[in-house]
């Protein structure tokens, strides 16, 4: 699959537009292929221009930080992450003992709930029922809606499974893992 002209100006726009792309201009290439290679397994399932920019930015935005860790730039500290300039070498232990009790409080922020994630994992769970769906009609045989509902709704074992279903254990984890292949082609038709 190969990517539209529009959404590689569209991905290239977005890592121009990233604050950490500036003083990292020269990991453009990296970034660019990072993002295409994150973005293709679901970009042509998205159908909202809006939702596909909301997903690529996010996409962009992971694509900079695991490239700037993997170049050593950037580096995971315990409230987020800094250019690896800035980090101290050791942790200093000679804090004034005035702020030793000082307990700083904040609230969490739940970023994955927002809107547009909510709509991007809807067009993905749509994509993936139409599959199971599909996949099913194709082998009915192998009871894959039957394995789908069982371990992933109901959250099943594999050993649980083989029971339910009169299977060998070896035989649902070979099901299961040709049903996600199957629904993995399915992203990329």
């Amino acid at each position: 699959m190969e990517l539209a002209q529009d959404k590689i100006n569209l991905i290239e726009k977005l890592i121009k537009s990233n604050r950490k792309f500036a003083n990292n201009e020269d990991l453009y290439e990296d970034f660019f292929n990072e993002a295409c290679k994150r973005s293709m397994p679901i970009i042509s399932a998205i159908s909202s221009d809006a939702t596909l920019e909301v997903y690529l930015r996010k996409v962009a935005t992971s694509s900079i930080l695991n490239v700037l860790k993997d170049s050593g730039r950037l580096r995971r500290t315990h409230d987020s992450y800094v250019a690896t300039e800035n980090v101290p070498i050791h942790e200093s232990n000679s804090y004034s003992n005035v702020y030793a009790d000082v307990k700083i409080e904040y609230e969490p922020i739940d970023f994955d709930n927002g809107p547009e994630d909510i709509a991007i994992k809807n067009e993905a769970l749509k994509l993936v029922i139409s599959s199971l769906h599909r996949i099913n009609e194709e082998e009915p045989e192998k009871q894959y809606l039957d394995l789908y509902k069982l371990r992933y709704q109901e959250g099943m074992t594999q050993a649980e499974i083989a029971q339910e279903l009169n299977l060998s254990q070896s035989e649902v984890s070979k099901r299961l893992f040709r049903l996600m292949q199957k629904i993995k082609i399915s992203f990329n038709d």
